[in-house]
């Protein structure tokens, strides 16, 4: 006698405008005859001939199965639903096997869940393909999870739904998520003002006493939503995501001038769809449209509190940026994957644009009036995009429970940038006039290559990243130095202002006598990071169920640094030198009190050396030449996660 519960949630599930029930009642033998309710399915869309045929070729008790699976596949019958028809809570598969629902989730979705090493929502992370979607993280884990790396960029093909869903709307499936942080700083150096770490000596002067600065910001907060859409197919799976944050501009209107610190506009951070598609057990491929995550440098990032700008220019690079991206993974068994993608990126640098005096005194209204975005029409003045591309092999390091895997990342990038100079703007001077009857342009290139680890164990989690290459400003590193025109050989050299303003281009005669323009050269850089966490709760035992369990400690170290005689070349004659060295110390205590609520404590020293100099060619600190700037920053808050 065939089980009859399941044939009943199956009908009520599909509101049953499919067919009429009464067959559920109805004996059938162990035969492999095609039950009514697969024919009205396939009828439907919702199962394919193929699959319809693997349902019929095993007997009645495992037909029923294996349809279950694939309704829980497509998406038509929840997690609870399939297990009533098993007959066994998943909760209770996973504590048979000695892990607890909530350590599974830790596992599967690779983020601790009763401690602090994710200080972003799960949504955010890398899911695996076999997440159990009725388990939830309130469920008190076997053993405290270890500490878990920060992963934006996916391994493998994602899940056809992962997790709880908030809610449907037909075939999509819609989870918002996000957090909620409120943080007290106080800098003892902060010239520029910013809320945020900065290399020193951008700003000409301190002034007196070093500039000290306290904030209490609220903008870091951040919302999201994840997206998925049903395919029939069970090869397919379809999401999206969307997120943003409150960390851009501030209002300049009449209503709010006054009070414009606190209105700090919404902008995005993220908006991509992407299609997985696994064309056998051990092989899938993506693609994914919109702005996401580089594959250059951004798949490995630390651990810590202060998250606006994350560390820029003291070695962590990272970026966002309009892509198209496709990857292909094969999984080898055993839990090595292997992951190469490409991807196809707008060309940015992050120039400043800025608005221009033409040759004819007239003032051209460029700059941000009519830019694509901050300084980003010389990557698009190229005509041609960036390319970038990354391979990520992943390995159990560990096997103890609550440990996510390991990975090897190596990541690279070339583009190129050109600077238009206007026929109008070109020096009056008759040589010039003639070798540039049209106007002129100049270009530079950016490459760059990352090495990264990431070693979660039980005890430690180690993570780090090297990286080597040319203009990469728009990744916070070469302590943010872009270009540069060579200017060796020339004489009589004029310089005007590009089109967007945003760099400047001199002409002048090589030792041949020819007109030309000076070329421009990448400033070089080098840096990297390491991340050291602790998970102290499971280092000293705690009850994984007790209020104890939450407890982390990271220590980080980065560096970044641009090559002296590059930036020398960047300077004007005669001016003061500059940056060109920065290192960060961080400390960061987390003590999360429940799966919602985290506490944090940060503590970090930010320190930038001058250009090698005498005084007199030494930049400025509290109105004195100096070698060193130090700013010792502490900051402490909660975030609410959701």
């Amino acid at each position: 006698m065939r089980r009859k519960p399941f044939w009943v949630v199956v009908c009520l599930l599909l509101a049953l405008g499919l067919a009429d029930c009464s067959w559920a009642q109805q004996p059938m033998d162990n035969k492999s005859a095609v039950n009514p309710l697969v024919r009205v399915l396939q009828d439907k869309g919702i199962l394919t001939a193929d699959e319809v045929a693997q349902i019929t070729q095993v007997s009645s008790g495992d037909a029923e199965r294996r349809l279950a699976k694939l309704l829980l596949m497509k998406g038509i019958i929840s997690q609870a639903d399939y297990d009533r028809t098993e007959g066994t809570p998943s909760v209770i598969k996973a504590s048979s096997a000695g892990t607890s629902g909530a350590t599974q989730i830790a596992a599967v979705y690779r983020v601790p869940v009763n401690n602090a090493a994710s200080l972003l929502p799960p949504s955010n992370l890398e899911p695996s393909a076999n997440a159990p979607s009725n388990q939830t993280a309130s469920e008190a884990p076997a053993v405290i999870p270890a500490l878990t790396p920060i992963r934006f960029l996916p391994v493998g093909p994602l899940p056809r739904e992962a997790g709880t869903v908030a809610f449907k709307i037909g075939s999509i499936r819609v989870t918002p998520y996000g957090f909620l942080k409120a943080t007290a700083v106080h800098d003892s150096s902060s010239p520029n003002g910013d809320d945020f770490p900065l290399p020193g000596f951008i700003a000409a002067d301190t002034g007196p006493g070093g500039a000290p600065e306290f904030h209490v910001k609220a903008r870091a907060s951040r919302i999201g939503t994840d997206i998925g859409w049903l395919d029939p197919s069970s090869n397919f799976t379809i999401t999206g995501k969307f997120e943003g944050d409150f960390e851009g501009n501030f209002s300049r209107v009449d209503n709010r001038n006054i009070g414009t610190i606190r209105s700090s506009m919404f902008s995005i951070r993220l908006a991509y769809a992407r299609l997985d598609y696994k064309f056998s057990d051990n092989n899938s491929v993506n693609l994914l449209f919109g702005q996401d995550w580089t594959p250059f440098a951004s798949s490995t990032l630390p651990s810590i509190l202060e998250t606006t700008g994350t560390e820029i220019g003291f070695g962590v690079l990272w970026e966002r940026a309009p892509q198209m991206r496709a990857g292909w993974t094969h999984d080898f068994g055993g839990g090595f994957k292997l992951m190469p993608e490409v991807a196809m990126v707008f060309p940015a640098f992050g120039d400043v644009p800025a608005n221009v005096q033409t040759a004819t005194g007239t003032l051209a209204v460029t700059g941000v009036a009519n830019q694509l975005g901050y300084g980003e029409r010389q990557g698009a003045d190229s005509g041609r995009p960036e390319v970038q591309g990354r391979i990520v092999a992943q390995f159990q390091l560990d096997h103890a429970p609550g440990v996510a895997p390991a990975q090897i990342i190596f990541s690279g990038e070339q583009a190129r940038r050109t600077a238009v100079v206007l026929k109008s703007a070109v020096p009056a001077a008759a040589a010039f006039q003639a070798a540039f009857p049209n106007g002129a342009t100049v270009s530079s290139d950016t490459a760059g290559w990352t090495g990264e680890f990431q070693l979660p164990t039980r005890y430690a989690t180690l993570i780090g990243k090297y990286y080597d290459g040319s203009d990469l400003r728009f990744y916070f590193g070469g302590q943010l130095f872009s270009n540069f025109n060579d200017t060796a050989g020339l004489t009589g050299t004029t310089t005007v202002a590009s089109v967007d303003g945003a760099s400047n281009v001199v002409f002048g005669t090589n030792a041949a006598g020819n007109a030309v323009v000076a070329p421009q050269r990448a400033v070089r850089s080098q840096g990297g990071f390491v991340n050291l966490g602790f998970p102290l709760s499971r280092i000293f035992n705690a009850n994984p169920s007790g209020r104890n369990a939450g407890w982390s400690l990271y220590f980080t170290y980065g560096e970044d640094f641009a090559k002296a005689r590059d930036v020398r070349r960047t300077l004007a004659a005669g001016a003061r030198g500059t940056r060109y060295r920065s290192a960060m110390y961080d400390g960061t205590l987390n003590y999360k009190l429940n799966n919602w609520v985290t506490f944090s404590f940060e503590q970090s020293l930010y320190e930038t050396r001058a250009l090698p100099g005498s005084t007199g060619e030494l930049p400025l600190f509290n109105g004195i030449p100096s070698r060193t700037w130090r700013d010792l920053r502490s900051e402490a808050g909660p975030i609410f996660t959701f």
